[in-house]
């Protein structure tokens, strides 16, 4: 297993390869994909067609795109090449999600609450809430460059952790200020300004802001890489929308079995969501794993999720982390969670680190 410090992290092969596509956007040899989406032109105006017309419509472009996807990697394309259509791929995704939203299914709770008139699941209605956005330079290697990768954090979390570290921002629904999309594109202006290696697209959780995401990045045209910063938890409808859009992935595997995730994130079917929708990252951009190591948890969760990203997501690198401490419920009630009140033991990390190791999975350390 390759580790990885900030000073060396681009000299190396493994991850030039694994993240070259985000590396190119990064130095804006490339357009971001939220870009190339612009110029691939829909048959007609996305507001007079149904849902079924926009989604078979989406169908269609999704193909054009992958197209345009491949011949912009292999020639000498960049943003100053691309021009936008009329009625665009990032057009109809804006429309669609603005549909789903009446009925909301933008997360695997599937509460079909229209959040237009009342909040949801998430404990948000149409508004995005934004607690904070700055330069973060605590990331991986590859995400903070020279500048940080430029952090939105989004209020709200469609998980409930008994051990968030963010908790006042994800348990809290009015943390921060509502933005709108255009707001949140000047955000986004701004921190690229700044030099901020990417825009990191986090909470919280980014999930249920998708509707007001994506036309920001409709209305942006600064080049980019868009990172998704997640739980995973979103339904396959979201991740069809989202797929086009992200340059590189940053999700997290937290368990190996849904008994633990639901003990401690209260989240159902967790295993079959996040598996589903981390294979579809794969195929969808480039990606870093984290997964956080939990005091005995090694064996339940850990090792189980190690081996499947080194069977399934290949190509990724992946950070295994040590940084857990008891926070949230967990730290006022620790009678409640024994086994999660303390942090994990320098022997669990290493027996971790070195069972990634041995399943040869290329990790790219926190500095």
């Amino acid at each position: 297993m390759l580790r990885f410090q900030f000073s060396d992290v681009w000299t190396d092969e493994a991850v030039r390869e694994r993240l070259s596509w985000y590396y190119n956007v990064l130095r804006n040899l490339k357009p971001a994909k939220f870009l190339i989406c612009k110029g691939i032109a829909s048959s007609e105006d996305p507001h007079v067609m149904t849902e079924g017309q926009l989604w078979r419509e989406h169908d269609r472009l999704r193909q054009e795109f992958r197209e345009r996807l491949n011949d912009v990697e292999l020639s000498a394309h960049s943003a100053k090449d691309l021009e936008r259509a009329k009625f665009s791929l990032l057009d109809l995704k804006v429309e669609l999600l603005n549909r789903i939203l009446r009925r909301c299914v933008f997360c695997e709770w599937r509460c079909k609450v229209d959040r237009a008139e009342r909040k949801g699941a998430c404990h948000l209605d149409s508004a995005a809430r934004v607690a904070t956005f700055f330069r973060h330079f605590g990331e991986e290697p590859p995400l903070v460059d020279l500048n940080g990768s430029g952090t939105i954090f989004f209020a709200s979390c469609t998980f409930r952790c008994a051990f968030c570290q963010n908790w006042d921002i994800s348990q809290d629904p009015a943390a921060g200020a509502p933005v709108s999309p255009r707001e949140l594109s000047l955000m986004i202006k701004s921190l690229r300004s700044e030099g901020a290696a990417n825009i990191n697209l986090v909470g919280g959780e980014p999930t249920p802001n998708l509707h007001i995401i994506m036309e920001a990045l409709n209305l942006t045209s600064v080049n980019v890489p868009i990172l998704w910063n997640s739980n995973m938890y979103l339904t396959s409808e979201a991740m069809l929308i989202l797929a086009d859009v992200v340059d590189i992935w940053l999700p997290d595997f937290k368990w190996g079995n849904d008994r633990c995730a639901l003990k401690y994130s209260r989240i159902l079917r967790y295993l079959e969501v996040v598996s589903r929708n981390h294979a579809m990252a794969q195929n969808n951009g480039d990606m870093i794993v984290r997964h956080l190591v939990m005091p005995g948890h090694v064996e339940c969760c850990t090792k189980p999720v190690l081996a499947w990203i080194a069977e399934n997501c290949p190509r990724a690198l992946v950070n295994v982390m040590s940084q857990y401490r008891p926070e949230h419920q967990v730290l006022r009630e620790p009678m409640k969670y024994p086994d999660i009140a303390h942090r994990p033991t320098m022997k669990e990390i290493e027996e971790a680190r070195d069972y990634a190791e041995n399943l040869g999975l290329v990790w790219s350390q926190v500095s």
